[in-house]
């Protein structure tokens, strides 16, 4: 006897047959992603004994038919998100009395509306009402007293009115998620009737008056989101948090953005090591910061800008051993920086921006290798900077603007190579800039305006190739101005203003685009009209005389090379031939660039980059579908130059793809690069990326398909680390960032952020830090891709991205995994790959998580190589696809 029907994750081609309606008995129908249009098929209504109902992820449209409770009495699990249905929720729905979980309002159109019936109190056996993302605008107080309820997620309405208060107990509540609506009023004393609640979400509401101290009660509670809402308190008031520290459990506390007020209480420290982040941000509390902050010993995450804190940094800081990031920006700090914070070994971003802070810049932070960022800026720091800072190898951003530091720069400033901006302006450094700072291959933008420098330009600037933004002006500044400054292409802003600069002004390299006021108010400049300066005297014509004689003999010289080139060239490919390398190796010879394109091709092959032949917008421009003459189909990527770093990520992509070469590598087949144009033309994808079959609601992938996907990427992967002469990391894998052949299977693209690593070390710093959620902490190495390898693996099982609003509660993808593993994976699943009769998918699944976990750990040296990981999906598909 057919007890469940699964049809789920199937995409059908014409209709699904009404002859099902027709199977008696029939206790489960899972529908889930087939492709359905159009109302909710009639046939459905002639299973009375239908239990469970899946009909996510389709395109059925119109209203919640009336009918469907009482046409199935028996209905016990309802599964309608996903969908394009209109209206307001039928209040017939209330008298589903053996429904037990109601996830069919969660509707990716948003356009239900309307109040929620109140006859849903009618439910008893409900455990789960989710009406995620829809226009609803009340909940009725008798949702509240379903003593069976344990999840109620309304977020993302236009929910109205105050929330209800309740005497009865709620013993099986978890998780009120309530965010993003219009709600009014307060917080009741009587949500601590909730005792099981794990999870209370209020933020971007408009809730005001105070926070109670009855959440203290609520002992099982993990998270508290109450930010950006009205919330108001005076000094006896701000006892919320006292209360709050009897939840032994709570991991994160989010109420910033509102209008407390008031005094930050000594039992702060009483909080439980559970705690992992504070933010207290965007407030008035006020007074000094409390020493007993320190006890707090698993903090990670201490945010606090913005409000009125004054007195000392407390010296207890240094108790935080966890501590990652300390944010304090935007108070009325005063006194020195405490050497405390040196003591702190895994801080990665210290921000004390705009506050009264003096003293000297601690010379111990240079012994804080983990920091990338590090904003002082804006304060009364004096004294020099000491040469440990240049201990900071991992420091991506560097401020210290706007204070009073004097003395010159350090020469160690050069050892910082993962710098990306570096502002030290309005101080009164003196003395020269140090030549070591040409070692900043990474570097974006400098300033070190308004400060007292002296001496020349060094010619080591002109090193600094990824340079876009430099600013010396309002120094004293002498001599010319480097021509080795020409080699910095993607330098389009320079301000050389109020120095004492002479000589002839270049009308080469990125000069050519800079207009007067970049050199206004030096010394003796000479050149071009456009700089509104004299015309260069006589001398300086003979000195281009002589650069032109210089130049005549360097091309005499390159020819020769090239012709001795050719030769030594024709010589190793007869050698080569003899040699005759297989056939399987072949893949891993570098391939050659082609030879580029015409910008008017291009344009006539995308149809003048029309949003018709639009194929998908990246981080660094957009991708077009390019038909040529020949009919070749090439998608034509096009770099948006306005974008900081976009010149240097073509040219890192350049690099790359003409070095590599594998099955499962986005090939380039040419490319265009004018003066205000950058593009590659790239291999063409029928099957567009593997996001787009994610998160799409007429397309679908089965268990192995994802599978054999996962295993494309890895091989393209371990080419990467392995297979190649010289290591490369490709710092950005997500979905979006592999593309599917007409085969489908999978090519890894996109590698504008690319880097190539030193094999001895194989650790690399970027100037990047690739996309929210697939970001590896700690330093940027293959372990990185390792990483986001793990979290890509997770999003393509479970059908969630790692920014899913899901996960803004201090909860990540990878906790949500950890958390269900290995007994709860059904419930965090894709549901189209879930079968209740069926475990073989779960298991496989298990298996696939396990791997993902650990290529994803915390700690580098605990992650997979991806080696290892290829070799487990393998296994894995032969245990379960033998067949493939």
């Amino acid at each position: 006897m057919l007890v469940y029907l699964y049809l789920g994750a199937n995409n059908f081609k014409g209709e699904i047959p009404a002859e099902i309606g027709n199977l008696a008995n029939l206790e489960g129908l899972d529908l889930n992603t087939v492709g359905l249009n159009g109302p909710i098929p009639t046939f459905i209504y002639n299973i009375s004994t239908l239990k469970q109902l899946y009909l996510g992820r389709n395109n059925l449209t119109g209203n919640l038919p009336l009918e469907i409770c009482l046409q199935l009495p028996a209905i016990q699990g309802l599964y309608l998100p996903q969908n394009q249905l209109i209206g307001s929720i039928p209040r017939e729905l209330g008298n589903c009395s053996s429904l037990v979980e109601q996830t069919c309002l969660q509707v990716c159109m948003h356009i239900l509306t309307g109040e929620i019936p109140s006859e849903f109190g009618n439910l008893l056996n409900l455990e789960m009402l989710d009406l995620l993302t829809n226009y609803l605008t009340y909940i009725p107080a008798a949702i509240f007293n379903i003593s069976t309820l344990k999840t109620l997620s309304v977020r993302e309405n236009n929910i109205t009115g105050s929330l209800p208060s309740t005497s009865e107990k709620l013993p099986s509540l978890e998780e009120i998620l309530l965010g993003s609506n219009n709600l009014t009023g307060s917080i009741p004393d009587s949500i601590s009737n909730a005792l099981s609640l794990t999870i209370l979400d209020f933020v971007r509401n408009k809730l005001s008056d105070r926070i109670p101290n009855s959440l203290g009660e609520l002992r099982f509670l993990d998270i508290l989101n109450s930010r950006g809402n009205e919330f108001t308190s005076k000094f006896s008031e701000m006892g919320f948090l006292t209360s709050l520290t009897n939840c032994r459990r709570l991991r994160g506390i989010w109420i910033s953005d509102n209008s407390l007020s008031g005094y930050l209480p000594c039992s702060i420290g009483n909080f439980s090591s559970s705690l992992e982040q504070l933010d207290l941000s965007n407030s008035r509390i006020k007074g000094r910061i409390p020493k007993e902050i320190g006890n707090i010993t698993n903090l990670a995450f201490l945010l606090m800008s913005n409000t009125e804190f004054t007195g000392f940094i407390p010296l207890m800081i240094e108790g935080l051993k966890n501590l990652q990031v300390l944010r304090l920006t935007g108070n009325k700090l005063s006194g020195p920086i405490p050497d405390g914070i040196c003591h702190l070994p895994n801080l990665g971003e210290l921000t004390l921006s705009k506050n009264k802070l003096y003293g000297p810049v601690p010379a111990c932070l240079g012994s804080v290798t983990s920091l990338r960022y590090l904003n002082l800026d804006s304060n009364e720091l004096n004294c020099s900077i000491s040469p440990t800072i240049g201990g900071l190898k991992n420091l991506l951003k560097f401020n210290l603007f706007s204070n009073f530091l004097s003395g010159p720069l350090p020469q160690e400033i050069g050892n910082l190579k993962a710098v990306t901006s570096m502002d030290l302006s309005m101080n009164q450094l003196s003395g020269s800039i140090p030549s070591t700072i040409g070692g900043l291959n990474n570097l974006i933008n400098l300033s070190l305006a308004q400060n007292r420098l002296q001496g020349p330009i060094p010619d080591s600037v002109g090193k600094m190739l990824s340079l876009e933004a430099l600013d010396l002006s309002n120094n004293n500044f002498t001599g010319s101005i480097p021509q080795s400054m020409e080699a910095l292409q993607y330098l389009h802003y320079l301000n050389l203003s109020f120095n004492k600069l002479n000589g002839e002004i270049a009308n080469a390299g990125p000069f050519a685009h800079f207009n007067y006021q970049s050199f206004i108010s030096n010394n003796a400049l000479c050149g071009p009209s456009q700089f509104q300066v004299p015309p260069c005297p006589p001398h300086h014509h003979h000195r281009s005389g002589q650069k032109a004689i210089l130049h005549a003999s360097l091309i005499s010289l390159a020819v020769v090379s090239t012709i001795v080139v050719l030769i030594i060239s024709f010589l190793l490919i007869k050698r080569r031939r003899k040699n005759k390398v297989p056939s399987d190796q072949m893949n891993y010879f570098p391939a050659v660039m082609p030879e580029r394109i015409r910008y008017h091709d291009l344009q006539r092959a995308t149809n003048g980059f029309s949003e018709a032949n639009l194929l998908g917008v990246g981080s660094f421009g957009s991708v077009y579908k390019g038909t040529f003459v020949d009919g070749t189909i090439a998608a034509v990527k096009v770099f948006n130059l306005q974008i900081e770093g976009a010149f240097k990520s073509f040219d890192t992509e350049c690099e790359i793809l003409r070095s590599l070469r594998h099955r499962n590598l986005a090939k380039v087949k040419s490319s265009c690069s004018n003066i205000d144009f950058r593009a590659l033309v790239l291999e063409y994808m029928p099957n567009a990326s593997l996001e787009n079959w994610l998160y799409s609601y007429d397309i679908l992938l089965n268990l192995s398909e994802r599978l054999s996907m996962m295993i494309d990427v890895a091989f393209a992967i371990e080419y990467l680390h392995d297979g190649y002469a010289t290591p490369v990391v490709h710092c950005d894998l997500k979905p979006s960032n592999v593309l599917l052949d007409d085969a489908m299977v999978g090519h890894v693209s996109d590698f504008g952020i690319a880097k190539l690593v030193n094999a001895e070390d194989n650790v690399v710093q970027t100037r990047t830090l690739a996309t929210f959620g697939y970001i590896a902490p700690g330093l940027v190495s293959t372990k990185c891709d390792v990483y986001g390898f793990g979290i890509m693996l997770m999003e393509t099982f479970t059908g969630k991205r790692p920014t899913d609003d899901l996960f803004t509660a201090g909860l990540s993808l990878r906790g949500w995994i950890y958390d269900t593993y290995p007994n709860s994976l059904s419930h965090v699943l894709d549901t189209t790959l879930l079968n209740p009769n069926e475990d073989k998918n779960v298991e496989c699944v298990s298996l696939i998580m396990n791997l993902a976990l650990d290529c994803s750990s915390e700690l580098p040296g605990e992650r997979n190589n991806m080696k290892d990981a290829l070799a487990t999906l393998q296994k894995i598909r032969k245990q379960f696809f033998s067949h493939l």
